[in-house]
């Protein structure tokens, strides 16, 4: 990766589906982009941790603990962290409105911009009908879409050796497919539609893996987009302007050769400072809390697995 020639420092910082415990999971990248941005505020948007795949087969290489470590880090010194759970890290629900490590665990949040503007902070799968309806086809949708980006992996290896550049099969089919378009519309709407009734100015969230700040009918809808693919951040200036980074042309990184790094990679064990793990809130399931004593990063395997699917 390029050497930093400086700081980028921001107000606030919004990241979500970020999917470590995943080989799609560009955490290189991410630890690239947390040493060199720097914000009062750091907002985790929800599927940060990929409990789903994470049941189904254990990978934990060392660049995924490195980005726990450093998120714990920043918490550490000053930085207002917010973690909002998603569905593929719902496990960690249990634990709203508590503390570990410093960091918050938030259900949603309403953050106050630096303009006085208002915004409602959730990661948006409870506004996805077939999350909430259909669970079953979301996993299966899951299982579709990653084997979408392995697929993509392949193409692209054969584009490389053509001498043809990095193209992303799944940002083409967003685009291209009716019914993705047609989704991605529907729950842009639905997502405003939510800021409108509770009274803020727009909206912060994730899930969906499409990047975009617009106005919908006079409500700001802002989604952070994704570390799997598009590897982008949304962020607040200290003038209350919102920005989505791209961070693969901004720092212009090689999203194959990233794929290829990963699959390489050996996994091991969640390591977290002993001093970052305090007693877990109690929950339905008493049995499977006694086993984690940090519930959010900490021992994250059997936190995992004891999980309600």
């Amino acid at each position: 990766m390029n050497a930093v020639s400086t700081q980028r420092r921001y107000r606030s910082v919004f990241i979500s589906d970020v999917h470590l415990g995943t080989r799609g999971c560009k955490a290189d990248f991410l630890l690239d982009f947390l040493r060199v941005v720097e914000s009062d505020n750091l907002y985790l948007v929800g599927d940060i941790v990929d409990g789903w795949r994470l049941r189904k087969h254990w990978y934990w290489p060392q660049s995924h603990n490195d980005v726990l470590q450093k998120l714990l880090r920043k918490a550490r010194k000053g930085v207002n962290v917010v973690f909002i759970p998603g569905n593929h890290d719902e496990f960690a629900r249990s634990y709203t409105d508590h503390e570990f490590g410093a960091v918050k665990v938030m259900f949603e949040a309403t953050h106050v911009a630096a303009d006085g503007r208002t915004y409602l902070v959730m990661h948006g799968d409870q506004f996805d009908g077939v999350i909430q309806y259909a669970k079953w086809l979301a996993h299966l949708g899951d299982w579709a879409y990653t084997t979408a980006l392995a697929l993509n992996h392949w193409f692209n290896v054969a584009r490389k050796r053509l001498g043809l550049p990095y193209w992303s099969l799944s940002k083409y089919l967003k685009h291209k497919v009716k019914n993705a378009v047609s989704f991605i519309a529907d729950f842009e709407n639905a997502m405003a539609e939510v800021a409108r009734q509770r009274g803020v100015d727009g909206i912060v969230c994730g899930h969906i893996h499409h990047a975009e700040i617009r106005d919908v009918d006079g409500i700001l809808y802002c989604n952070d987009g994704d570390w799997v693919e598009s590897c982008t951040a949304l962020v607040e200036h200290f003038d209350g302007r919102m920005e989505i980074l791209d961070w693969t042309i901004l720092r212009t990184f090689d999203p194959l050769g990233a794929y290829e790094h990963a699959r390489t990679q050996p996994s091991g064990p969640v390591t977290v400072p002993e001093a970052t793990r305090p007693e877990p809130a109690p929950v339905e399931n008493t049995q499977a809390c006694a086993s984690s004593s940090f519930p959010m990063l900490g021992r994250l395997r059997s936190m995992v697995s004891s999980a309600r699917s």
